[in-house]
C-alpha cells in the first residue's frame, strides 16, 4: 500500500533510538523526508545518517532539549528553512521521572510536565501554522498506556499524559478543516532499549534471570509477547499518511491486549 507519505516533511522526536527511531525508520521507508530530534548529538547524527543511507530521503538532525520551548522553537525554524515545509509531526519524547501520588515532590511533578505535558502543546502550537499555510497535516503523539489504567509508581505519566490527551482532542476539534488531523497512540510493553533496562535493574534486584523475567511478563499479555517498535512505528506512518483520511481524536492502543478497560 502506498501511504502518500514521498516528499513529505515530517519531524520526529526522540528519533536517534527506541520508539521514535522506528517511528522514523517507518515513515522513511514511505519516502517521508526526516528531521530527527533527541539530546545526544553522536547518537543522533549516526541515526539520521543509517536512515538516510538505506533508504535515500532527506533526512535533517537537530539535537536538542525537548523540553525546552527555545530548542523547540529552533528545531520547527530549522526544519521550515531546510524544507520550507512541515507536513507531520510525530510527537515523542522521553517518559516522566518515576512518582507516586503522595509523594512526589515539587521538583518532579515541574520536570514532569515540562516531558509529558507542555513538550506536546508546545510542539504542535509551533507546526500548526506551517501546517496551515501547507492546507495539510498529521499530528501523532506517542503516549503510554498509563493513559487507560495507571501504572505503578508513574503516577507523573497517567496524570500529564491524560493531559496531553485532552490538548490532542481539542486540537482536533480546532484544526479538522485545515486538514490536519491529531491523534495520540499509547504503546504498552514494546522491547526497546528502555524497556530492556527496566527488566536488567529488576533482575539485578531480585536475582532472577532477565530471560526468565520477559517470560513471565509475556505471559501476562493476551498475544504472549512484548510488542516490537516497529508495530507501534507502522500504525504512526498510517496515522500520519493520505491514507488517513478521517481518523481524527482518537487514543489507541499498542499492547497486545493488555490493557483490560472495555473503552
Amino acid at each position: 500500500m502506498d501511504l502518500g507519505l514521498k516528499g513529505r516533511v515530517a519531524i520526529v522526536g526522540g528519533g536517534s533510538k527506541g520508539l521514535g527511531r522506528a517511528c522514523a525508520d517507518s515513515l522513511a521507508q514511505e519516502g517521508a523526508n526526516l528531521v530527527v530530534c533527541s539530546r545526544n548529538a553522536r547518537e543522533l547524527d549516526q541515526a539520521a545518517g543509517e536512515i538516510r543511507a538505506a533508504t535515500g530521503v532527506d533526512v535533517l538532525s537537530v539535537a536538542g532539549d525537548l523540553s525546552q520551548l527555545a530548542d523547540i522553537q529552533r528545531l520547527v525554524q530549522r526544519t521550515v528553512d531546510h524544507f520550507g515545509r512541515i507536513d507531520v509531526l510525530v510527537n515523542n519524547s522521553g517518559g516522566p521521572p518515576a512518582g507516586r501520588a503522595v509523594d512526589t515532590t515539587e521538583a518532579v511533578w515541574t520536570q514532569s510536565v515540562d516531558m509529558a505535558l507542555m513538550f506536546f502543546i508546545r510542539m504542535s502550537r509551533e507546526a500548526v501554522p506551517h501546517m496551515k499555510a501547507g492546507g495539510w497535516g498529521r499530528i501523532v503523539n506517542v503516549l503510554a498506556s498509563s493513559v487507560f489504567q495507571p501504572i505503578d509508581n508513574l503516577v507523573t505519566s497517567g496524570v500529564t499524559r491524560m493531559g496531553a490527551v485532552a490538548f490532542a482532542k481539542s486540537l482536533s476539534d480546532e484544526v479538522g478543516r485545515d486538514n490536519i488531523l491529531v491523534n495520540n497512540v499509547a504503546p504498552g510493553y514494546l522491547l526497546t532499549d528502555r524497556m530492556m533496562h527496566i527488566f536488567e535493574t529488576r533482575s539485578a534486584d531480585t536475582g532472577a534471570n532477565v530471560e526468565d523475567l520477559l517470560h513471565a511478563h509475556s505471559a501476562t499479555i493476551p498475544v504472549g509477547r512484548l510488542g516490537r517498535p516497529e508495530e507501534l512505528a507502522d500504525l504512526v506512518a498510517f496515522l500520519s499518511s493520505e491514507k488517513n483520511s478521517y481518523t481524527t481524536g482518537a487514543t489507541i492502543l499498542v499492547d497486545g491486549g493488555v490493557v483490560r478497560s472495555v473503552m
